[in-house]
């Protein structure tokens, strides 16, 4: 079987042109509609390892990029960007809204998400979504704070952060640290490649890897129902299939 070399690779990857996480049509959600959660990593660049950092007694030169992703409630990424370590979360956003292809009406995030500006660009590209994000700490009631962020911190007084979570479906966001937690074990945490466009590629390949993963591990379960055998995916994100 030929193989190709590691500079042959390296080489290829600034010509993949990986714009978004790929997936099949089919390991779309079934509904129309879907809920997203969004979250960040760091991804450490290559470098010198802990031994060679113990042997020359040398201080460790830590080097991170940062990867964002859009995770709907199926596990599919839909949508992904690497960036700089110093980049904000909310400055991605609109990269990665323009990403999903598909109606959304849950938006899910950490309280650093919290902020009017995030709110104003989720709304604009999904106006009828429901962005649920924990109001930060110093937060308070004002008119000028964009509607929906003021509704939840209204919603999270009153109810209190247990009820709140349960009634916005916040769990929902469970999936995002999911998706992040199987890139770093399955994928790497680290990037091999130096080029800031190859690892770009690198990141998308890799998200794209997890995506072909995903309605793979998802169970099957074979029985019979009134004399006809039929089998069933045990998954949130596939329907029963015909006999």
């Amino acid at each position: 079987m030929n193989t190709y070399d590691y500079p042959s690779l390296s080489k290829r990857f600034s010509q993949l042109g990986f714009k978004t996480p790929a997936f099949k049509f089919t390991d779309k959600p079934d509904e129309g509609l879907a809920a997203i959660a969004i979250d960040s990593t760091g991804l450490k660049e290559f470098g010198k390892g802990e031994w060679h950092q113990e042997k020359h007694r040398i201080n460790a030169k830590r080097s991170w990029k940062k990867a964002h992703f859009g995770v709907g409630e199926n596990h599919i990424i839909h949508a992904a960007a690497l960036t700089e370590k110093s980049t904000m979360d909310f400055q991605v956003l609109d990269e990665l809204c323009e990403q999903i292809d598909i109606e959304v009406e849950h938006i899910s995030a950490d309280k650093m998400y919290d902020t009017d500006t995030v709110y104003e660009t989720l709304s604009n590209a999904f106006p009828e979504a429901d962005i649920v994000t924990p109001p930060k700490d110093n937060l308070y009631a004002d008119e000028a704070h964009h509607g929906k962020r003021m509704s939840n911190l209204v919603a999270y007084s009153a109810l209190g952060p247990m009820r709140w979570q349960k009634e916005k479906r916040y769990g929902k966001r469970n999936v995002s640290e999911n998706a992040m937690h199987r890139y770093q074990c399955i994928i790497g945490p680290k990037l091999h490649s130096r080029e800031f466009n190859n690892q770009q590629q690198e990141m998308m390949l890799g998200a794209s890897i997890l995506n072909r993963f995903t309605p793979l591990s998802h169970p099957t379960a074979t029985g019979w129902l009134n004399g006809v055998k039929r089998q069933c995916a045990l998954s949130t994100s596939t329907k029963p299939l015909e006999p």
